[in-house]
């Protein structure tokens, strides 16, 4: 996910993040490093083109710089999309981990999952986040995987 704007709340004591989409992702002082504080604010904040417009980088008053990913921020603000991509990554990493373990070729795999070779890297690949969790879960079973969803409300911060 692209940044396309920063901006600094002095008032709030925060910085915004915004996306292309024109989401608006508030990251806390408190959360950034180097923190600004009130004697050391801070004097820029840009969308920085090197971290591949997925970072937005600051300068405080005393010449320090910090860098803060989208990442952090969606994370920070538990955005759902987010935190739904973070589970679907967390099941491949598994996946990728067991499937030297099973003893099944790839080709075998494709097979008993009803799909393509091409596919079934597709699903291996941790940065696709285009995949179905049922195509996980199927994944995993065949490789010998029980899943289980638990479902719990989160804690007061």
């Amino acid at each position: 996910m692209k940044v396309r704007q920063a901006t600094v709340n002095n008032r709030k004591a925060q910085l915004d993040l915004t996306t292309r989409s024109g989401k608006v992702f508030p990251v806390p002082y408190a959360k950034l490093d180097p923190k600004p504080t009130s004697k050391n604010r801070i004097r820029e904040a840009y969308v920085d083109k090197e971290l591949g417009s997925e970072a937005v980088t600051y300068v405080l008053e005393s010449g320090d710089e910090g860098s803060v990913h989208i990442d952090h921020a969606l994370e920070y603000n538990q955005d759902p999309s987010h935190l739904a991509e973070l589970l679907t990554h967390q099941l491949t990493v598994q996946a990728r981990q067991r499937i030297d373990q099973a003893g099944l070729s790839r080709r075998e795999l494709a097979r008993r999952l009803n799909t393509s070779v091409p596919q079934l890297y597709r699903l291996l690949d941790p940065a696709n986040t285009r995949k179905s969790l049922r195509q996980l879960v199927s994944l995993l079973h065949l490789l010998g995987c029980d899943v289980t969803l638990v479902v719990k409300p989160r804690r007061a911060a």
